[in-house]
């Protein structure tokens, strides 16, 4: 068993991330975590997002959660961006590296990668 003082330092060092997770910022990233997300690779999706976040310290401007299933489930992983005044925008088949471009040019660069949506904006 960890020590009061070990859990606390871990509590401390996992801080960033749970806020990631519960905030209630303007810009919402929400990846499908229902079975067949997880079993179509989801975690590494959502943790590439909790990362890219807190890296680029973009955590007062967006928020980063899990949602149960969203009914695509053939297109898993699924990953749905909300903006105020903005339609949502639903990108499929999601990898951890699409996540970063995701995140470099969607949410820091305001531009979607209309490759990666569905239904896709480029067909």
């Amino acid at each position: 068993m960890k020590s009061l003082a070990e859990l606390a330092a871990i509590r401390e060092k996992m801080k960033d991330k749970i806020v990631l997770r519960e905030g209630t910022n303007d810009i919402r990233i929400v990846v499908g975590m229902a079975t067949c997300g997880i079993a179509a690779g989801a975690r590494p999706v959502l943790s590439a997002f909790v990362e890219g976040v807190s890296r680029e310290g973009l955590g007062d401007q967006v928020t980063v959660s899990q949602t149960g299933c969203i009914g695509i489930c053939q297109y898993e992983p699924v990953v749905e961006v909300y903006q105020p005044g903005k339609e949502k925008v639903t990108y499929v088949k999601m990898t951890a590296e699409k996540a970063e471009k995701v995140l470099a040019e969607h949410i820091k660069g305001g531009k979607v990668v209309a490759e990666y949506t569905y239904p896709a904006k480029n067909a």
